[in-house]
C-alpha cells in the first residue's frame, strides 16, 4: 500500500512542478490578469486576439486533411478557399459586422466553414440546436433576429412551420436542392471573392449557442472571442501538463514535438461547446484532422478509429461505454486511440476502469465544463482520474473556483454552489439582462452545481442546485417539460424530475394526475409532448398517478421525493 501512496504522491507532486512551469512568465500557458467588462480575470498572454487570427494560422497546414465525412475529405486550403467565398457571399447580400448568421443542420463540414467565415468577417454565429421542434426554432430565431440561415433538409423542413415573420431575410440551403426562395450552397461557394476586411476586438461577440443552463427554457450564451480563444489555450494546457507530470514521475522523457498529428473523432452535435470548442478548435490549432459523423453509431465509430487512424474520441461517457462493449470492439484496430474523453456527464468510476484496463495506451479523461464558461473548467485524465475516479480534475489555470454558501465563501472539503472566474467566462444571455444578473455577479459565474474542492484543489460534483435533467449530455430544463406536458387538456398536475439510467446518465420522467373523468394514458401523452419540444425531452418514465402529487409548505412539488418514492419498473 505503501508503495501505491508514494507513486500517487510523487504524481502530484510533479504535476505541481509541471503546472508551474508551463504558467509561468515567459512560458507558453502564461497567465496574467486583465479586465473584462471591468472585473479582473485572468487569461494567457499568448492566446490569439480573435478567432479570426487564430483561423488565418492554419493556412501554415497546406494540402493537410482538415475535414472527413463519409468518402468526403477537406483539406485545409480547401476550408479556406470556402471560408473566403462564404464571407464574400454574405457581405455582397448585405451581412455586415456585427450582424448575426444562423447554422441549423447536422455535424457536415459545412457547419465549420460557414462558422469560421462568419468569424473572420465579425459577424456572430449562431448555433441552432439541431433537435429543436418548430416551435422552438421560433422563439429562438424571435429572440436573435439571424440576418441569414443555413440549413439542411430536415431543418428547412421544421423551418416551413415558423412565422414567416420571424426567418431571416436569407436562407441557404445545405445538401439539399432550395425551396421557398432559398440560394443554394453551391451559390454561395461559386464565386470566390475577396473576404470583407474587419476590425474585431477580442471581447467581441463571436457566437450564440443556447442552453437551458439551470435557470429556465433556452436562452443564448454570448461567447466572445477571448472567452473561446481561452478555452482553445486550455485545451492545449490539458494535452501538455499531465503527460509532462506523468513522464517525470516515471522517468521517462516526453518530446511533445515527435507527438503523432491528432485526428479527432466529433460524436456530439458541432452547436455544442463539447464538439466545437474543445474537439473542432483543438484540432485546428494543431492542424489535426476532424472526423465527422451523421449520428453516433457504435460500429461506424469502431470503423472509423480503425480507418482514419482516429486519436481522441470526445463524446458523453455513455459512447465510450456502448465502444468497448461493442462486438466488433475486440476485432478492429484501435492501436491509435489514446484519449476517450466523457464529457457533458460525469464519468462512472467502473467506466473509468473499463477504459484504464482496455487497452494500456487509452487513457480516460474527464472534465467539468459548461456553455457558460466556453467549454472546460477542469479535467483530469489517466492515473490521476483512475485514483481519484470521483473528480472532474483541478480548475485549469485562468480559473479562479470557490464554492460558496449564499454569500458565504467556504472552506476547502464543505460543500455548496461551484462559482467560477474567468477570461472564459460568456459575456452574458443575449437579450436577457436579468438572467445574466443572476447568473453573473461581479465577474464570478454562478453554475447551479453543488460540489466541493479537496484540499489538493480536485473539484467533486455532486448534484445540481437548480431542477434540471442530464441526458446524455444534453441539458433538459424540468419546467419546459411540465409545460408542454400540462398543455395536454387531460393533465391535471406533472412534475418531471430525472431518473437515473445507465446508459445515458439520467433520462426524463414524469409524475402525472389526470382531471377527473379524463384517460389519457402515457403513449397518448408522450405523442402530445413530441409535437411541442425536442424529443430528447419527452419523458421516458410517465407514472399516472391517483392522488395529488405532495408539496411542500409554499405549494412546490416535492421532486425529490417522488423522484426516490417511485419506481421506474411501475412507470408506463
Amino acid at each position: 500500500m505503501s508503495s501505491v501512496l508514494s507513486e500517487a504522491a510523487r504524481r502530484d507532486v510533479e504535476l505541481e512542478r509541471a503546472w508551474s512551469e508551463l504558467t509561468a512568465p515567459g512560458a507558453p500557458f502564461e497567465v496574467a490578469e486583465a479586465t473584462v467588462r471591468g472585473v479582473p480575470v485572468r487569461t494567457f498572454v499568448r492566446a490569439p486576439e480573435t478567432l479570426g487570427a487564430f483561423w488565418e494560422a492554419s493556412a501554415a497546414f497546406g494540402e493537410r486533411d482538415y475535414l472527413v465525412f463519409g468518402s468526403e475529405r477537406t483539406t485545409y486550403t480547401q476550408a479556406r478557399a470556402a471560408t473566403t467565398a462564404v464571407s464574400a457571399w454574405l457581405s455582397r447580400h448585405g451581412v455586415v459586422q456585427g450582424d448575426r448568421v444562423a447554422i441549423a443542420m447536422r455535424n457536415y463540414p459545412e457547419w465549420l466553414l460557414i462558422y469560421w467565415a462568419c468569424l473572420s468577417m465579425g459577424v456572430t454565429v449562431v448555433g441552432m440546436n439541431a433537435w429543436w421542434a418548430p416551435e422552438e426554432m421560433e422563439l429562438a430565431l424571435a429572440e436573435v433576429r439571424p440576418k441569414a440561415l443555413f440549413a439542411d433538409a430536415e431543418r428547412l423542413e421544421r423551418l416551413a412551420s415558423v412565422t414567416r415573420a420571424v426567418r431571416p431575410p436569407l436562407t441557404i440551403a445545405v445538401r439539399t436542392p432550395p425551396a421557398d426562395g432559398a440560394a443554394t450552397w453551391d451559390e454561395v461557394i461559386s464565386e470566390p471573392g475577396a473576404a470583407p476586411s474587419a476590425d474585431i476586438g477580442p471581447d467581441d461577440e463571436a457566437c450564440i449557442f443556447f442552453t437551458s443552463g439551470t435557470t429556465g427554457a433556452a436562452k443564448g450564451a454570448q461567447l466572445t472571442h477571448r472567452s473561446c480563444l481561452n478555452n482553445m489555450m486550455t485545451m492545449g494546457f490539458i494535452a501538455q501538463v499531465q503527460g509532462l507530470a506523468l513522464s517525470r514521475a516515471l522517468g521517462v522523457a516526453v518530446d511533445f514535438g515527435a507527438i503523432a498529428r491528432p485526428v479527432g473523432l466529433a460524436t456530439t452535435p458541432l452547436f455544442h461547446v463539447t464538439a466545437n470548442n474543445c474537439l473542432a478548435h483543438t484540432m485546428t490549432a494543431s492542424g489535426g484532422t476532424l472526423v465527422l459523423m451523421y449520428k453516433w453509431d457504435a460500429g461506424e465509430a469502431l470503423r472509423l478509429i480503425e480507418a482514419e487512424g482516429v486519436t481522441t474520441l470526445s463524446g458523453v461517457p455513455t459512447m465510450s461505454r456502448e465502444l468497448l462493449a461493442h462486438p466488433d470492439a475486440p476485432h478492429r484496430d484501435l492501436s491509435t486511440l489514446t484519449t476517450l474523453i466523457g464529457g457533458g456527464a460525469q464519468l462512472t468510476p467502473d467506466l473509468v476502469s473499463a477504459i484504464h484496463e482496455h487497452a494500456s495506451a487509452v487513457q480516460p479523461s474527464t472534465g467539468y465544463g459548461m456553455t457558460e464558461t466556453s467549454g472546460i473548467i477542469s479535467a483530469i485524465s489517466g492515473a490521476y482520474l483512475v485514483a481519484r475516479p470521483l473528480s472532474c480534475g483541478r480548475p485549469l489555470p485562468t480559473f479562479e473556483v470557490r464554492v460558496m454558501d449564499g454569500d458565504t465563501v467556504l472552506p476547502a472539503g464543505e460543500t455548496g454552489e461551484i462559482c467560477v472566474r474567468s477570461a472564459g467566462v460568456i459575456k452574458g444571455y443575449f437579450n436577457r439582462p436579468e438572467a445574466t444578473a443572476e447568473s453573473i455577479v461581479e465577474g464570478w459565474l454562478h453554475t447551479g452545481d453543488i460540489g466541493r474542492i479537496d484540499k489538493e484543489g480536485f473539484i467533486y460534483l455532486l448534484d445540481r442546485k437548480k431542477d434540471m435533467v442530464l441526458r446524455g449530455g444534453e441539458n433538459v430544463y424540468c419546467a419546459e417539460v411540465e409545460t408542454a406536458v400540462f398543455r395536454h387538456p387531460d393533465v391535471q398536475e406533472v412534475c418531471v424530475f430525472g431518473v437515473a439510467d445507465e446508459r445515458l446518465g439520467e433520462e426524463v420522467g414524469a409524475a402525472v394526475v389526470l382531471r377527473s373523468g379524463r384517460n389519457a394514458d402515457a403513449g397518448t401523452l408522450r405523442l402530445h409532448v413530441a409535437a411541442l419540444i425536442a424529443r430528447h425531452k419527452v419523458p421516458r418514465y410517465i407514472w399516472i398517478l391517483e392522488e395529488p402529487l405532495p408539496r411542500n409548505a409554499a405549494g412546490k412539488f416535492l421532486r425529490r421525493e417522488l423522484r426516490d418514492a417511485l419506481d421506474p419498473g411501475d412507470a408506463q
